[in-house]
């Protein structure tokens, strides 16, 4: 697929979003982000991978939020489990904006494990697999890791319990979280929690970033 099959946002309204979250992107970055999108778009019309059907609603709570993690926390390498991708958010989209990024896709769902691969084998993106599997019956599979990940989990106490095992080796942790959840979050005995980040453009959003207790 080449860039004069999208017909999608165009380069400046990418870009000029994203500067909004302080991001600043090349020529090839706005091309993944359009390429992602449609194909993005053409399985959401077969399989329900986003409620947003909007691409403008898409290009920011998605693609936007995702890649201000990348930057804001930062996350420039390192390997990165994504749990609970979804449709790839965050974790393809940080791995757009930080191509060095180990990334690993967790998603339970076999439909929308083949689109992740779909997404992988199209982008072609590098070290980036996906992993169709409950995140509870995973650890050495994906460690050590420098980051775990989650955008889209209701219950966080199991989630962050399981992250700060031993077996998983998992240096930080890092959220996406609605105000009302950050108390709940801030409760696991496993983190030391830095101070909330405002997602710009977001109504009481915040990620959240945890680094593990020492034993």
């Amino acid at each position: 697929m080449t860039i004069s099959d999208h017909k999608g946002l165009a380069k400046e309204t990418i870009c000029r979003a994203l500067g909004e979250f302080k991001i600043t992107v090349d020529d090839k970055q706005v091309q993944l982000i359009q390429q992602y999108m449609s194909i993005l778009q053409r399985w959401n019309e077969k399989l329900n991978l986003t409620a947003i059907r909007d691409p403008l609603e898409i290009l920011y709570r998605h693609f936007c939020e995702s890649m201000f993690a990348a930057v804001a926390v930062p996350v420039p390498s390192g390997r990165l489990a994504d749990i609970g991708t979804g449709a790839g958010f965050p974790g393809i989209a940080m791995k757009i904006m930080q191509p060095k990024i180990e990334l690993f896709l967790v998603e339970s769902n076999i439909k929308k494990g083949t689109f992740l691969a779909e997404i992988v084998r199209d982008l072609e993106l590098t070290n980036a697999r996906v992993l169709i599997s409950r995140y509870e019956e995973l650890s050495e599979e994906l460690a050590p890791l420098d980051f775990v990940c989650s955008r889209a989990l209701g219950e966080f106490g199991p989630f962050l319990e399981w992250a700060a095992r031993e077996q998983l080796s998992a240096m930080r942790t890092l959220l996406w979280i609605g105000g009302r959840d950050l108390d709940e979050a801030r409760k696991s005995p496993f983190w030391e929690w830095q101070e909330p980040i405002a997602v710009p453009q977001s109504l009481q959003r915040y990620l959240l970033v945890g680094t593990k207790k020492s034993r």
